[in-house]
């Protein structure tokens, strides 16, 4: 079978149960814009002829969340209707989903002339006053429209801001204080916190901070920000307790192993906002990944965008928005937004290693490669430069190539822990790969010591002595178990059926790969493990109907021609003893944390 375990760091999942600021559930009614305009080296947008192909291209692209198609389209529809109400709310969102500011605002403005109660608009109109210092006419476009419920968290948080602009910290407080709701809790005062830190009451930055965190250690934000203010009032050991504790549940966070070597080498940690716009941008950010965990995409990337535009530094924001491209799987579009990283940031090379495997996965190995091993050459110590590598040689099938790039990395892991598994767990499919079986076969029995029980090792390790008929009765334990912690995870229930088939279990077979193509109908492997398996079972023309499925499905160019002889002549008689003809079917990386 084919390796199905795409080329995806582990840190991307990482980082993407990290970003938010609360894990808390709010009310989302804005509208964003960010520094960034639409990029030259996207694909050339082709212009329609006329209003309706433009506009039908224009739902096209925003339904597909292209954005800078959506953004073109939109306003090329626009020219033939100005007046048309939907087509500007259309063509607004798109251009600041797109990060087109001043295109955003200007058409926000058309928007508000044409509806004044469009919460969007007046959000986006309000965000721009904020960050030209206009903080009363910010309080005036929130009050306006729908856009003023009381009961609304963007516009509380956005005019607590506001007051901090002018300076005015008993305000500031209160308003944030009508948020009464308990989920809500840690987000009211981590702003309190920062609000009073930078309006210079200590006492209450730290009760409120404090709280904020008591609330939620495990969460980045509210850990940073603690710790940030604990260094900058002299409590330098019990900042790097608060790090040192959130590096018990994330290890080697890039954000918090750069804070703490600035701690080591004495300078003292910057607050986390340094103004109104700054706080109003952390607002926005938070809410805007609340609203990616939710499933608003076109409302979580307007609030993202309109974080960027008030604060263009804000690499967490960027890295939001790239994650919610890749979760989209508009890889362009997530290059695109990691280049939004700046120079010098503790995310940068993070963000450097993501663009790398998303250029991989446009089909791009080559180039991939190539701005990885300049990754790699500039740091030749960081071990997820390393393990980057070694997912696009392994994506490349350079299997050799990727167990060497494996050794770098666990040689600078120095004593491995739990979050170590995959590195032992993919040198050991790379070595499996490239006949190196007694190596594989220890990298995988080490992933379960660092991990006992991970599904993906076990199905990996017991599928494997299934097919080399070995160690069957601890290997058929090893699938079952898998199976029941990843009831859902169609190649996990499919080896488990493959590793029945292998064994002549053929009734038993088609019941596990039936459920396996349930979960996984769109898989070339799966359709053709089924077709195999109702031969076996004599259901014929259920056969041919699967493996024209899995030739249909453009499966890998070595197992096509099987395909194509067993739809042509089917399969020969069933062997009296199994033979190992087949390699263990692996779990993709989005599952398993990647690699």
């Amino acid at each position: 079978m084919p390796d199905r375990l795409s080329p995806v760091s582990a840190r991307t999942a990482l980082l993407s149960a990290l970003l938010a600021t609360v894990a808390a559930v709010a009310s989302v009614t804005g509208a964003h814009a960010s520094a960034a305009g639409a990029a030259s080296d996207l694909p050339p947008v082709e212009i329609g002829r006329s209003e309706s192909g433009n506009y039908l291209a224009a739902l096209v692209a925003g339904a597909d969340r292209d954005t800078s198609a959506a953004a073109i389209y939109s306003r090329e529809a626009l020219r033939g209707d100005p007046r048309n109400g939907d087509l500007t709310e259309r063509a607004f969102a798109a251009a600041l989903a797109d990060g087109d500011a001043a295109d955003g605002f200007s058409l926000a403005e058309r928007l508000i002339a044409q509806d004044p109660s469009n919460s969007l608009a007046r959000l986006a109109l309000g965000a721009r006053a904020i960050s030209e210092g206009q903080y009363a006419a910010a309080r005036a476009q929130f009050a306006s429209g729908d856009a003023g419920r009381a009961h609304d968290v963007t516009t509380t948080l956005l005019n607590a801001w506001n007051y901090v602009g002018v300076g005015d910290q008993r305000r500031a407080l209160a308003t944030l204080d009508r948020i009464r709701e308990p989920s809500l809790a840690p987000l009211r005062d981590y702003h309190a916190g920062l609000i009073a830190d930078l309006l210079g009451n200590g006492f209450e930055a730290d009760r409120r901070l404090k709280s904020a965190y008591d609330a939620q250690k495990n969460n980045l934000r509210l850990a940073d920000a603690y710790a940030r203010f604990l260094d900058r009032h002299g409590q330098i050991d019990a900042a790097k307790k608060v790090y040192a504790d959130f590096s018990k549940q994330i290890p080697n966070h890039p954000l918090i192993v750069a804070e703490l070597a600035e701690i080591a080498a004495g300078r003292t940690l910057p607050a986390v906002t340094r103004n109104a716009r700054d706080g109003a941008a952390e607002a926005l950010y938070g809410l805007g990944v609340v609203g990616t965990s939710e499933g608003d995409d076109l409302t979580a990337m307007i609030y993202l965008r309109l974080a960027l535009f008030l604060k263009p530094d804000h690499d967490l924001a960027a890295i939001a928005i790239a994650n919610l491209f890749e979760d989209l799987k508009r890889n362009d579009e997530a290059i695109r937004a990691y280049a939004l990283v700046p120079q010098g940031a503790p995310l940068r090379e993070f963000s450097e290693i993501q663009s790398a495997l998303e250029l991989d996965a446009l089909g791009r190995n080559d180039e991939a490669t190539a701005k990885m091993r300049d990754i790699v050459a500039a740091h030749p110590s960081d071990i997820d430069a390393w393990t980057g590598l070694a997912s696009l040689q392994r994506s490349a099938k350079k299997f050799e190539d990727a167990a060497a790039s494996y050794d770098k990395a666990i040689a600078l892991v120095g004593t491995p822990d739990r979050s170590n598994w995959t590195l032992f767990y993919f040198r050991g499919i790379c070595f499996e790969r490239s006949k190196q079986w007694p190596k594989a076969e220890a990298d995988f029995k080490k992933a379960l010591e660092l991990y006992p029980d991970q599904p993906q090792v076990l199905n990996y390790l017991g599928y494997s002595w299934v097919d080399q008929g070995v160690n069957l009765d601890e290997a058929f334990k090893m699938l079952r178990r898998a199976v029941d912690l990843r009831p859902n995870d169609g190649y996990i229930v499919d080896s488990l059926g493959w590793a029945n088939y292998k064994l002549g279990h053929y009734q038993e077979a088609t019941d596990q790969l039936e459920k396996a193509i349930d979960l996984k109908p769109a898989d070339p492997v799966v359709n053709d493990h089924l077709g195999d398996a109702y031969w076996r079972v004599n259901r014929r023309i259920e056969a041919h109907f699967q493996w024209n499925h899995a030739r249909d499905m453009k499966p890998d160019p070595e197992d096509l021609p099987q395909i194509l002889d067993k739809i042509e002549h089917g399969l020969p008689d069933a062997p009296t003893a199994s033979a190992p003809d087949a390699t263990p079917a692996a779990p993709s990386a989005s599952q398993n944390g990647g690699g």
